[in-house]
């Protein structure tokens, strides 16, 4: 069985080593470990992939011994198993002013286009919560008036509601690198309105159309701490105007009609396993 552990905490000497030594101990192949050790913040992360035998005990048994150790060290440890429940992957859903990406993966699912279910939506703005109310999925409002996030919730709240995935559905704001640590391995997808890596940035449309470009696009991508999407990326989709198209039309076509198709199909290569993430670059299985 495949599983991924991440832990998250204080900085401190010998984190890493109670985790190693168990899962070793206990006959576990380690297929990837990555550690980040930030002096500045003091802070440290880890995540381990592995492979647990079945004979090792079951997946309840290694997170309760992974919450022993999260006490004695101060570490928030978190174990991931992708292929140990036969229920379907729950997501979340995050969002911020545009409805279409998030309504796209909704119909998905409720069309069966996409095996997975919407286990919450959250907002820093409340400007998707009809969508949220359109199919019955719970609604958590995480921003302040001027829309900035209370992080922390947002961490609680994918714990309280057990998703597999973050989908970050337009969702405009940045990722603490705190959370990317506690939910690495592939668990973050984030839609970006360009196409990367020649646009990066908050106004991708804008910055292809002031190059005169005809094709525009969307990525979806994982989120990986620290690093900018480059390996990370699990679909990208295009589209072509007409030279004089004006930029208002272009961004009309790419928010309604690109930009939601490419994170169905993005999704769906993740949450169907088609695609892993292994040491920060994206893998095709089988």
């Amino acid at each position: 069985m495949q599983v991924t552990i991440t832990a998250v905490g204080p900085d401190n000497r010998g984190l890493a080593d109670p985790i190693v030594h168990f899962v070793t101990s206990h006959g576990a192949n380690i297929h990837e470990i990555q550690m980040y050790d930030r002096d500045t913040e003091h802070v440290f992360a880890m995540l381990l992939r592995i492979e647990w035998p079945d004979e090792a005990g079951t997946l309840d048994d290694l997170r309760q011994t992974m919450d022993n150790i999260g006490r004695q060290t101060k570490l928030e440890i978190r174990v991931w198993a992708p292929h140990a429940s036969q229920r379907l992957p729950r997501i979340a859903i995050c969002t911020t002013y545009r409805p279409e990406p998030a309504l796209a993966v909704l119909r998905a699912i409720r069309d069966n286009r996409l095996r997975a279910e919407p286990a919450v939506m959250i907002g820093n703005r409340p400007n998707c919560r009809g969508v949220a109310e359109q199919f019955d999925v719970d609604w958590h409002l995480i921003g302040d008036e001027k829309g900035a996030p209370d992080n922390e919730r947002m961490v609680a709240l994918f714990d309280e509601y057990d998703v597999d995935y973050v989908v970050l559905a337009r969702y405009m704001r940045m990722i603490p690198a705190s959370t990317c640590w506690r939910y690495a391995g592939g668990r973050i997808i984030n839609l970006h309105h360009g196409l990367l890596p020649s646009f990066p940035g908050p106004r991708p449309y804008e910055d292809a159309f002031s190059h005169h470009m005809l094709t525009f696009g969307a990525t979806v991508h994982f989120i990986v701490p620290e690093l900018d999407a480059g390996n990370q990326i699990i679909n990208q989709s295009s589209f072509s105007v007409f030279p004089g198209t004006p930029l208002e039309e272009i961004k009309r076509m790419g928010e309604e009609d690109n930009e939601p198709a490419c994170l169905v199909e993005g999704l769906r290569r993740a949450v169907d396993r088609i695609v892993e993430l292994h040491f920060h670059r994206v893998v095709r299985r089988g």
